[in-house]
């Protein structure tokens, strides 16, 4: 059973990603630090339940995913037991990672397919127990190699929080927040006119400018009147 933890900042990859790599994608994306305002408390969600069944699993994970796509798209990750399966199958173009019960606080993820092979081979190199620099290494002279390809423009949402407890009604799992990454590899600031730094919480901003890995980050404000 997991335990609640206080709120933390999460800093950079299903990767990924990201780094505690919570998407098992070792995509270690970093978020930006938000500047909070003080603001009226809320009184406690007496409806919260721990995330302990493999539909709960599902339910939350999806939620990583945008709303439209919620229905179709295949959910894989571990289940209560600590298999790695397919938790649910889904025909649309999304593939969604679910939390993995055994780690502290929330995090799931949802990608474009075409993305899958990139993200598999990353799940495969960390279960061979590579770090990872490693990683990345490795995948980045393989993309270059043309063993996979990472599509321009592919994304990957990351719904993540510092709590493991869920509102059954709404499936939505208690301060957790989105974050966007847009795949664009090989790009850099002076191709994109992005910053390699965030210049606020919720601008965008490209992070490992040149690489295989190149993307656009993007974090969201917090919505403090959820």
């Amino acid at each position: 059973m997991k335990h609640l933890i206080p709120a933390i900042i999460f800093t950079g990859l299903l990767m990924s990603c990201n780094s505690t790599d919570k998407t098992k994608t070792t995509v270690q994306d970093s978020d930006t630090t938000e500047t909070t305002t003080e603001t009226t408390p809320t009184e406690p969600n007496k409806n919260l339940k721990a995330i302990d069944s493999d539909d709960a699993l599902i339910a939350t994970a999806v939620m990583a995913a945008p709303e439209a796509s919620r229905a179709n798209c295949k959910v894989i990750g571990y289940n209560m037991a600590g298999e790695f399966v397919t938790l649910r199958e889904g025909d649309n173009e999304f593939i969604v990672l679910a939390d993995d019960p055994n780690k502290e606080g929330f995090s799931a993820a949802c990608y474009h397919k075409d993305l899958d092979p990139f993200m598999a081979r990353g799940r495969a190199l960390k279960a061979e127990g590579k770090k990872h620099q490693e990683i990345f290494d490795i995948r980045e002279e393989e993309m270059k190699a043309g063993k996979f390809n990472i599509p321009t423009g592919a994304t990957l949402h990351i719904y993540s929080g510092p709590k493991a407890e869920y509102d059954p009604t709404t499936a939505k799992v208690d301060e957790a927040k989105l974050r966007y990454v847009v795949y664009l590899p090989w790009a850099t600031a002076a191709s994109t006119g992005l910053p390699e730094a965030p210049v606020a919480s919720n601008h965008p901003w490209i992070m490992n400018p040149g690489t295989h890995r190149a993307h656009i980050m993007i974090s969201p404000l917090a919505d403090h009147n959820k």
